[in-house]
């Protein structure tokens, strides 16, 4: 029955791709560019408000991280999501009650728990925690259930591909040459490569903190939030102590900057790896191609000061599998190596994309071999490797770099901590958001006293669910009137370490289609929709605007 399952499936995506080749109509109501969760979010709410749609997608997989390895959602105050994000989620429920899937491990044995809270709302037959497949499977079933029109592996030609007349975008076109007219577009990538190639204004990196009034922006040197920093002495030189010897890899010579100054630089990306110890399913960890050792010296440096904690964010998902996301001063996050990535070609993005994977590759090869690992740690890696019925059209390997923040819009409204913090009200909401404003480091440096730190991690909570000001994904009205941006949103640097969650990028893909399918029915710019009327709409389809505490 389980391969059955997976046969079905790969026949549906089959399909799918073969038949999104040739969409025949070459105008839509409402065009997607984006295969992320928000994408799918998106068309499947213009399709049921009885919109046109076609949903552009550069990736061969739909669902962005959701189906690429972050299972272990970061979903907050579960009370904060509605709509077909938590349908997304009530689908998983229900994917994993049939017996079939749970081949490797009996669903008595998994357990109840995610993120310090019950995995599993029984009630509302709900579950948050997942396996990669299972996520691309509830997507590709939106797909088929809303019979949602998908070009795959169609990339947005972003120097001559968006035609725009009178503030308005007539047409966009792939590097292929396929050319489409729409009446509203949606960028729902995690790059925001519509947006920027229609001259919306967008900004990389973080702001100052006093352009915004904000307490936790900028360089944040000295603030120690998470177990990700230096808390022991490493030398960071090639010969100890030898300052001419010059600097260990993957250490900035640069100063890191002044406290609370703004800069371009963006936090680390990494890719979040399906694991498992199970031997029925497990692909060993080798040596990669390119593999260099001295490129993890500042680890080895590390173990030998005392620390061993490695396994920290190996995060249960069902059949014996983990999400694994970055613990720890030197991890998967791949610290400094992604600055340029934001406003890269696709080139340059793949190599940068392809220097992750080597990274992560030779860290857990470097843990396995590496005499300065401790012997617990070694012996406790060479049982882990990768999930063999994970990913088995990509090596294994996930498809999505998990690119955590790249370009943010400059909007209508720009959302800071003071709205996340509830020190500002929001009067026009479209959706909630409730993880705490979490920046993992942005740089590795020198501190004056000659040792490795890093720098940017920050985590601060939220007291309660807060709200998402319809502005945040609305571009200024005299730069494009029939764009809408629930991805690269228009916030802070810090508000993004929060509503960069994926459930809030389902439930602001929804939103979006219902202010474009309302837009065109009113025939109107997305800027002037009448909220009073939007925000009706939004709560009949199970939006929540609103916290109530209980």
């Amino acid at each position: 029955m389980r391969k059955l399952k997976l046969m079905l499936m790969m026949m549906l995506y089959s399909s799918i791709s073969i038949f999104a080749q040739d969409v025949g109509q070459k105008e839509f109501d409402i065009i997607v560019y984006g295969g992320t969760s928000a994408g799918v979010m998106a068309a499947v709410q213009a399709v049921k408000m009885g919109k046109s749609v076609l949903l552009v997608s550069p990736d061969k997989h739909l669902g962005g991280l959701s189906s690429s390895g972050l299972g272990y959602t970061d979903s907050g105050k579960k009370e904060a999501i509605g709509g077909l994000a938590r349908e997304f989620y009530q689908n998983i429920y229900n994917y994993y009650q049939d017996s079939t899937v749970w081949n490797w491990q009996k669903k008595s044995e998994y357990g109840t728990r995610g993120e310090g809270k019950p995995a599993v709302d029984g009630d509302k037959r709900t579950l948050w925690i997942f396996e990669p497949h299972a996520a691309e499977y509830v997507f590709e079933n939106f797909i088929k259930k809303y019979n949602v029109k998908v070009l795959r592996d169609e990339w947005l030609d972003r120097k001559k591909g968006v035609e725009k007349k009178e503030g308005k975008i007539i047409s966009i076109k792939t590097l292929s040459g396929k050319k489409f007219k729409g009446k509203v577009f949606i960028d729902a990538t995690y790059e925001g490569d519509l947006m920027a190639a229609a001259n919306v204004t967008y900004t990389v990196g973080r702001e100052p903190a006093a352009q915004y009034n904000e307490q936790w922006n900028g360089v944040q040197t000295g603030i120690d939030h998470h177990d990700h920093q230096f808390r022991v002495k490493v030398d960071p030189y090639r010969i100890p102590g030898d300052k001419s010897s010059g600097l260990l890899p993957r250490i900035s010579p640069e100063s890191p900057g002044k406290r609370l100054e703004g800069d371009k630089k963006v936090q680390a990306y990494n890719f979040r790896l399906c694991l498992t110890n199970n031997d029925k399913n497990r692909i060993p960890f080798t040596k990669p191609e390119g593999y260099d050792s001295t490129q993890y010296e500042v680890l080895g440096r590390l173990f030998a000061a005392g620390w061993s904690d490695a396994f920290q964010k190996f995060d249960k998902i069902p059949n014996y599998k983990t999400d694994v996301n970055n613990h720890g001063p030197f991890s998967s996050d791949n610290i400094g190596m992604n600055y340029d990535y934001p406003n890269a070609s696709y080139e340059k993005r793949k190599e940068i994309k392809k220097e992750h994977e080597l990274y992560q590759k030779g860290l857990y090869y470097f843990m396995m071999t590496d005499k300065r690992v401790p012997d617990m740690v070694r012996s406790s890696i060479v049982k882990w490797g990768y999930a063999k019925d994970e990913f088995t059209d990509n090596g294994n390997w996930p498809y999505q770099m998990y690119v955590r923040e790249a370009r943010r819009m400059v909007g209508v409204f720009v959302m800071t901590e003071n709205e996340v913090l509830g020190r500002n009200p929001v009067l026009h909401p479209i959706g909630m958001g409730s993880y705490g404003m979490d920046s993992h480091n942005v740089q590795r440096y020198v501190t004056e006293e000659g040792f490795v730190q890093n720098e940017g991690d920050v985590g601060v909570n939220p007291s309660q669910p807060y709200q998402i000001d319809f502005g945040t994904i609305l571009p200024k009205k005299e730069e494009c009137k029939n764009l809408l941006v629930p991805v690269c949103v228009s916030s802070s640097h810090i508000a993004y370490g929060s509503i960069r969650m994926e459930p809030v990028f389902m439930i602001l893909g929804q939103s979006a289609a219902t202010i474009a399918s309302l837009s065109i029915d009113r025939k109107t710019p997305v800027q002037n929709l009448n909220y009073d009327e939007l925000k009706k709409k939004l709560i009949e389809d199970g939006q929540v605007l609103e916290y109530i505490k209980k």
